[in-house]
């Protein structure tokens, strides 16, 4: 058996399903682009049939990539298809499907009748839906995969027989997840060497595991499931996910390669890439890595307690299993102010992960420079923060923030003013307000004629010291649907106008969507009456 572990990434799929964690497709691509630097196996790059946003994303980064691209399908002829569609342009493509297999998701999702009045019917019901699902796939593409969802919760001898007719279909792939993070490390390590046991055509697929962290024994279990048998692991940058998030791969990686000693299974990760994919991730999702997680979080090579310091200063090896270069934590840092050029800039930004054009340079350049002029020092994270900010789609802002002027002091009534270009119209208002923010926002609505529904307000320091960039995050409700923005700036009024108005873009974009759906309705409503 092959003691290399596949690693598929799927932080643009499962990980971006973390609450907030939405990426645009820009966004998405230069994850991706970063993601082939690490060298990952295989990118699951969406779920084409989820939304536009999503096939858009999936066909971009498959078209464009030299990595294979997985797009996520249920099992159903139309999310096959539209994976298809979405990927077929690549050199190298998967379709995963997946069914649920667990009792209790199987009697939740598919209670109706339809599907068999008993469970024993429903569960006949499901093999075949697999198996089908499958071998429809494989009419597009050798490389399929197939997930047993909830497989963690089920039925052991019910679980061999789908996989077993998965495989009879085509399957190349065969996952085996812990969607609700269940399970026990020697239990499920247990249950993936059972079913190497019990599935007589397992050996023309590979065994895949994909953990979930809700007991925090994620990486635990993904690496029970290699010792046992597996030979891909599905993951995440820094663990992101629903709920409590997925196995972190960095983490995995980096366990296969500290302790060879104890192990013999290897990646072909590109370890040194580890810090500046998680710095890409973070930054883009708006997601924080909290402090102390392990080898990205900020304290993983920090140390403050004299005796540390001294063993350290004697020896790192007293104090440190790795080095921070091992995972692409540099110390040595160009220092980048008011008076660097465009040449150390892109060089900065190319050590960090990001490739621009040199028409892109001069617009980042600009926005550098106004951010140097705020700042003595332009740090690693001002730079990244200032990319994610670079990178809304121009042909989706509805409204652009021109003017912001507040006024306020402890005897005055906060009062804002505002001018947002709308389309070829500027419109200019004043408010007051409990506070600037609550000022600034009723100016902006005024100016529109909106009255959007705050469901909640952030506001966060993104970098160091007294003139560090402040990150607001506002969520907007229309009825079912929640619109989030980000604003970026060293002063928090000013961010968190640009926020406000991001989340409203993000509010006109779906209404926009929605109205095109109806009328194209319309049209086929007509075009079907007149044939």
């Amino acid at each position: 058996m092959s003691n290399r572990v596949i690693v598929f990434d799927t932080t643009l799929r499962d990980g971006e399903q973390s609450p907030g964690a939405s990426l645009n497709v820009f966004e998405k691509f230069e994850i991706a682009r970063q993601l082939v630097k690490l060298n990952v196996d295989v990118i699951e790059a969406g779920f084409p049939v989820s939304s536009p946003a999503q096939f858009e994303a999936v066909q971009r980064i498959s078209g464009e990539l030299d990595v294979v691209v997985a797009g996520l399908a249920r099992a159903k002829e139309i999310d096959v298809k539209s994976a298809y569609d979405a990927l077929h342009e690549a050199k190298k493509f998967r379709i995963h499907t997946f069914s649920s297999t667990s009792d209790i998701h199987i009697l939740g999702k598919f209670g109706d009748d339809r599907y068999g009045k008993t469970l024993k019917e429903k569960r006949k019901t499901i093999i075949k839906m697999s198996y089908d699902a499958v071998a429809y796939a494989k009419t597009f593409t050798e490389d399929v995969e197939f997930s047993a969802e909830d497989a963690g919760r089920t039925d052991l001898g019910y679980l061999s027989e789908v996989i077993e007719a998965a495989i009879e279909a085509g399957a190349t792939t065969v996952n085996i997840p812990d969607t609700t993070g269940y399970t026990f490390p020697s239990e499920f390590g247990a249950k993936i060497a059972e079913l190497k046991k019990r599935v007589k055509n397992i050996d023309k697929a590979i065994i895949s595991v994909h953990c979930h962290d809700d007991l925090g024994l994620a990486v635990a279990n993904s690496l029970s499931g290699i010792e046992n048998g597996a030979r891909q692991v599905e993951c995440t940058i820094n663990g992101i996910g629903e709920r409590a998030g997925n196995a972190s791969l960095e983490e995995i990686v980096m366990a296969l390669k500290v302790r060879k000693d104890l192990v013999k299974y290897f990646t072909k990760i590109k370890t040194e890439e580890i810090f500046n994919t998680s710095k890409m991730v973070s930054s883009f999702t708006g997601i924080i890595v909290q402090p102390n997680k392990a080898l990205v979080g900020e304290n993983a090579f920090a140390h403050e307690s004299g005796i540390h310091q001294d063993g350290m200063l004697k020896n790192r090896q007293t104090y440190e299993i790795m080095t921070p270069e091992s995972v692409g934590v540099n110390k040595t840092k160009i220092v980048l102010g008011r008076h660097s050029g465009r040449h150390g800039l892109k060089s900065r930004l190319k050590e960090l992960g990001y490739s621009i054009s040199e028409k892109e340079l001069h617009q980042v350049y600009d926005k550098f420079v106004a951010l140097a002029d705020k700042k003595k020092e332009v740090f690693d994270d001002d730079l990244r923060i200032m990319m994610g900010d670079q990178v809304v789609d121009k042909k989706d802002e509805f409204f652009e923030l021109e003017y912001l002027h507040v006024s306020m002091g402890t005897n005055s009534i906060p009062t804002a003013t505002v001018r947002i270009k709308s389309k070829e119209i500027v419109l200019q208002e004043s408010a007051t307000g409990d506070g600037a923010v609550d000022a600034c926002f009723n100016a902006i609505e005024r100016a529109l004629d909106l009255k959007p529904q705050l469901e909640s307000y952030n506001v966060r320091s993104v970098t160091s010291g007294r003139q560090a960039m402040g990150e607001v995050i506002v969520r907007l409700r229309e009825k079912e649907h929640s619109f989030t923005g980000r604003g970026i700036s060293t002063d928090v009024i000013e961010a968190s106008a640009k926020a406000y108005i991001q989340a409203l873009n993000q509010q006109q974009v779906y209404l926009r969507m929605i109205k095109e759906e109806k009328l194209l309705d319309h049209s086929l409503s007509d075009l079907s009456q007149a044939v």
